[in-house]
């Protein structure tokens, strides 16, 4: 009989317990991982790879290639798919490396971790987005005086941000005019103040990842529908496959379900087609990240719906769940990234189009350095609908130099009360230092080319 008035904890150990249990040891999950490869253990037996992993979620402890999978995985969930058993992998090897934190530090060093690593992402999120965003706008984006009320009629959904697509405001405010345009009813939610949790689950905090992840469910449970459209989708796997079916075994209740954006745009395709009026003439190839599923396809179906777009298929791998996911195998991002661009440039396109906001900070700086653009998938549907947005964070990240930055942004330091020297130190590690691969020199106009 299930234990009642279960904590998080003991609730997350329970679900753990039965995936051990129903895991046959197969190794189809360790066969299908495109990190394997790039992380070096491919000729290791896949039976003996997950079989440690099992080890570590039960202790802690576990061979060494079992330890550089669990810390080598992208999220890309084609071990979900592999499995025959209804064991979700991708889940197991988070756990994995909950159980390897917890067996490196004490929980009060696990929970100094996690607060350090939400205090710099709050930080970076505020700064940059101040940087770009006044109060008004700030506030249509849940932030500001609109994180802590509530609209007087209960919308048809809720709209979840997340916290780092602040970053690069243009795309969550496109998501916004699009759904403004086709009628959709919604209240938006996130930023730090809504939490998933996933910074303090990292370092192996579960109890205050729980708790975290309980406080912003509460508040997304504000709709109509009893449906969350998520933006980010790294808070997406984090709450469903974390913390709802958690809190659903605590509580024997699931609060909503959640769809990520790019589903249910594709979903009411038949809605937005109308007001896909203006051809963009444009040769466009899509940087592709498979970890949600159909969350491809339904940018690709949203693509092709834009009229005038030609779609190119570059024949890159498509890994991870988004950009930053590929960090845990720096050399083989960077790798990716460089064969992206060359074969974007050989194939003649004008765009190379992101789908997600990680990918879009981490690229958008190449286009000094290569013959096309880079924009996001709203970007060209907002066009197509007479809908735009400023991508100001690619026009000061282009700059490459803080001073100028600060510069160009003094109206909005001012105005937010913000500490130049904090902010420079933002923008330096939190934009500037947001490269995975380097930017290619640009070549200097021959009037400011050095004497020879």
């Amino acid at each position: 009989m299930q234990t009642v008035n279960l904590s998080f904890e003991e609730a997350l150990d329970e679900r753990v317990g039965d995936m051990l249990d129903a895991c046959t040891r197969c190794g189809k999950c360790v066969e299908a991982c495109p990190s394997v490869k790039p992380a070096g253990i491919a000729d290791v037996k896949s039976e003996d790879v997950i079989s440690g992993i099992l080890d570590i979620v039960r202790t802690g402890q576990g061979p060494e290639a079992s330890r550089i999978w669990a810390a080598s995985c992208m999220l890309s969930g084609e071990c979900i798919q592999a499995c025959d058993e209804n064991v979700n992998p991708r889940f197991l090897l988070a756990m994995a490396r909950v159980a390897m934190a917890k067996a490196k530090n004490a929980l009060p060093e696990r929970r100094r971790n996690g607060v350090e690593k939400y205090r710099e992402l709050s930080r970076d999120v505020a700064v940059l987005s101040q940087l770009q965003l006044d109060d008004e706008v700030l506030e249509r984006l849940g932030q500001k005086s609109a994180s802590v009320t509530t609209s007087t009629e209960t919308p048809d959904f809720v709209f979840y941000t997340g916290c780092n697509v602040l970053k690069t405001p243009h795309i969550a405010l496109l998501a916004l005019d699009i759904m403004d345009r086709i009628g959709i009813s919604y209240q938006v939610m996130g930023g730090p103040s809504h939490c998933c949790g996933i910074m303090q689950l990292r370092p192996g905090d579960v109890e205050m990842s729980g708790r975290m992840g309980a406080n912003s469910i509460d508040k997304l449970s504000q709709s109509k529908s009893g449906q969350v459209i998520s933006w980010c989708p790294s808070c997406y796997v984090q709450f469903t496959e974390t913390t709802l079916p958690t809190l659903e075994r605590q509580q024997k209740s699931r609060p909503f379900e959640m769809t990520p954006f790019m589903r249910f745009l594709d979903g009411r395709l038949g809605d937005l087609k109308p007001h896909l009026r203006k051809p963009i003439n444009l040769k466009v190839a899509l940087h592709r990240h498979p970890g949600l599923s159909g969350a491809v396809q339904a940018a690709l179906d949203i693509l092709q719906a834009i009229p005038g777009v030609e779609l190119i298929d570059l024949q890159q791998p498509a890994v991870g769940l988004q950009s930053t996911s590929l960090s845990v195998l720096p050399a083989y991002k960077r790798e990716l990234q460089l064969n992206e661009l060359q074969a974007a440039s050989d194939a003649g396109i004008d765009a190379l189009v992101t789908v997600y906001h990680s990918e879009h900070r981490e690229l958008c700086a190449h286009e000094g350095g290569w013959p096309f653009r880079i924009v996001n998938l709203l970007e060209l549907v907002g066009e197509s609908m007479g809908l735009q947005q400023q991508d100001r964070y690619k026009e000061l990240k282009i700059m490459q130099d803080a001073d100028l930055i600060l510069s160009e942004c003094g109206d909005l330091i001012a105005r937010h009360g913000l500490d130049a020297g904090k902010a420079r130190d933002v923008v330096i590690k939190g934009m500037l230092g947001d490269q995975p691969l380097p930017l290619k020199p640009v070549p200097r106009p021959a009037e400011l080319a050095p004497n020879p």
